[in-house]
C-alpha cells in the first residue's frame, strides 16, 4: 500500500472540506449547488462533504430556497449552536470573561475588577469566572470547545506569557495550567492582538484589510492587522509599542526601559495627571477615569485639558505608526474609547498637522464600538475557529499516517 499516496488523499480531503465549511460559514444560507460552482469543486464531492458536516452537527438543513429554475434547492446552514467558546480578557485591574457561540454571539459574560493581587489570587479569580461561564453553557453537541485567554503582555509562539510588565509576570505558563484544569485546548493571546481580531470580524474593522489598533488601558497596546491577516513578527512578539519611547530621559517604565509611550498616554497616566492636579473625585473619594469623564461633562475646564493632553501623546506614537505602517484605519480601543467625546478633536488634529500628507489620504482614525469587548471575542473567536480546523484537520488525518 502506498501510505504517501493515502495520507496525501486525506489531506486533500480534508482541505476541501475546509473550503465547503467556511464557504457554508461565511456566506449561509447557501446550497450545495452553489457551493460547487463558486469553489470549483465537483458536486459530488460538495454532496459528500456536506454529508459529513452534517453527521457531526457542524452544519444543518433548512428548507428550500428561492429556485433558478426546477426543483427549490435545500439550504445550508452553519450550526453555531453546535459549541461554545469561553473568551476571558485578563486586564491589570480587571478580569471580563465571555461564553460565545460559534460565531461569537455573546450568550454571558461576567466581569471582576482587582488590585494589586498575586498570580494565585488572580487565577483564583479567573477560575470562578470561567466555572460560572461553563454551568451558563446552553447544552450541545460540542460542549465548550475551547478557553481563549488575553493577558497585558509579550506571549511567544508557544503561546507562553514571556513578561505581562502591568502584572509583574514573567516566564508563566497559563495554558497549561488551564488545560490542566478543564481539560479543552487553551489558547493565549497577546490582548491587542485579541482585541484587533476582534474588532476586524465583530466590530468597526470590518471594511478594512490594514488596520491598526490601539488598545488604551492602564497600559497600550497595539495590535497589527496587515493585509487581511494577524500580524505576530518573527516570534510572536510584534505590537509591543507601547513601549516604544517617545520622551528622552523620559520616566522609569516597569518594562525596564524610560519615557515609553504608555508613560504618557494611557489610563493611568490620566489617573496619575489628575491626582497630580488635585482633580475632584467621586463620591468613593477615588479619580476613576467614570468620574473625569463625568467632570468633562460638567464643563470642568482642568479635566477637559487632562484628555487634551493625553490625546496629544497618544497622537504621537499613532503619527509614528501610521507612518510606519500607512494604515487604512486606525482603532482606539479599550476603556480609553469611552472618552471619545473629549480625545478625538486633540488626536485628528494632532495628526492632520504632523503625519505626513501622503499617509493621511484614505486614512481612517475610529474609536472601537466593541469598546472594553473587543478583546474577549477576539480571543473566544481564536479558540472557534481553533475548534472548527481541529474537528476537519486533526481528528482523522492522523489516522492515516
Amino acid at each position: 500500500m502506498n501510505t504517501k499516496k493515502t495520507w496525501n488523499q486525506h489531506v486533500v480531503k480534508k482541505e476541501n472540506k475546509f473550503i465547503v465549511l467556511e464557504k457554508i460559514l461565511h456566506n449561509f444560507p447557501i446550497s450545495r449547488a452553489d457551493i460547487a460552482s463558486s469553489t470549483g469543486l465537483n458536486k459530488g464531492t460538495v454532496s459528500s462533504l456536506v454529508n459529513e458536516l452534517l453527521k457531526e452537527d457542524i452544519i444543518s438543513e433548512s428548507g428550500p430556497g428561492k429556485s433558478s429554475g426546477g426543483r427549490r434547492p435545500v439550504m445550508l446552514l452553519f450550526n453555531q449552536l453546535a459549541g461554545y467558546s469561553i473568551g476571558i480578557d485578563l486586564g491589570v485591574n480587571y478580569i471580563l470573561g465571555v461564553l460565545t457561540d460559534l460565531k461569537g454571539k455573546i450568550c454571558a459574560e461576567q466581569q471582576t475588577n482587582f488590585s494589586n493581587l498575586t498570580y494565585e489570587e488572580i487565577l483564583e479569580e479567573m477560575y470562578k469566572i470561567t466555572d460560572s461561564l461553563i454551568a451558563a453553557a446552553p447544552e450541545s453537541p460540542y460542549g465548550i470547545v475551547g478557553i481563549g485567554i488575553a493577558v497585558p503582555g509579550v506571549v511567544n509562539k508557544d503561546k507562553k506569557i514571556m513578561l505581562a510588565p502591568n502584572l509583574n509576570w514573567r516566564n508563566v505558563d497559563l495554558k497549561s495550567t488551564f488545560e490542566q484544569r478543564y481539560s479543552v485546548p487553551v489558547t493565549i493571546e497577546n490582548e491587542a492582538n485579541a482585541g484587533a481580531y476582534g474588532e476586524k470580524n465583530f466590530g468597526i474593522g470590518k471594511s478594512f484589510n490594514n488596520i491598526i489598533y490601539v488598545s488604551v488601558g492602564i497600559g497600550i497596546g497595539v495590535g497589527l492587522i496587515l493585509n487581511g491577516q494577524l500580524y505576530r513578527g518573527n516570534n510572536g512578539f510584534s505590537g509591543e509599542l507601547g513601549h516604544m519611547t517617545i520622551e528622552v530621559n523620559g520616566s522609569k517604565c516597569s518594562c525596564g526601559n524610560e519615557g515609553c509611550w504608555e508613560l504618557y498616554a494611557s489610563e493611568r497616566a490620566l489617573l496619575l495627571n489628575a491626582e497630580r492636579i488635585g482633580l475632584k473625585r467621586n463620591k468613593q473619594s477615588e479619580i476613576t477615569l467614570e468620574s473625569i469623564i463625568d467632570a468633562c461633562n460638567n464643563g470642568e475646564s482642568e479635566a477637559i485639558q487632562l484628555f487634551e493632553n493625553i490625546g496629544k501623546y497618544l497622537a504621537v506614537g499613532l503619527n509614528n505608526i501610521i507612518n510606519t505602517f500607512n494604515p487604512e484605519q486606525v482603532i482606539i480601543g479599550n476603556r480609553m474609547a469611552e472618552a471619545k467625546k473629549f480625545l478625538e478633536e486633540p488626536i485628528t488634529n494632532w495628526i492632520h498637522d504632523q503625519s505626513l500628507w501622503f499617509s493621511q489620504k484614505d486614512l481612517n482614525i475610529n474609536f472601537s464600538n466593541l469598546r472594553t469587548h473587543a478583546t474577549a471575542l477576539g480571543v473566544a473567536a481564536f479558540s472557534a475557529e481553533e475548534f472548527l480546523y481541529y474537528t476537519i484537520f486533526q481528528n482523522k488525518v492522523s489516522s492515516a499516517l
